[in-house]
């Protein structure tokens, strides 16, 4: 059951993670190598925005993980 957990744990951080990113504007999230293809197909906002759904998709993932998990 922990496994379970800390892949709530990863989900939920890596959620805020994106959003706050983009919400903040992250300099350093926007310029690491990961995001230099979202951030040249799609322009800066447009990557901020990519980020802040990922973000919101993540949260709610980790969210429906602890209530199935809760379910058990």
């Amino acid at each position: 059951m922990i496994i379970h957990h800390i892949i709530q744990l990863i989900f939920l951080l890596a959620g805020i993670t994106a959003l706050l990113a983009s919400l903040l504007d992250w300099e350093w999230f926007f310029t690491t190598e990961n995001t230099r293809y979202l951030v040249k197909r799609f322009k800066r906002k447009g990557a901020r925005w990519i980020y802040g759904i990922i973000g919101v998709l993540f949260i709610a993932a980790a969210i429906y993980f602890y209530l199935q998990v809760k379910k058990m």
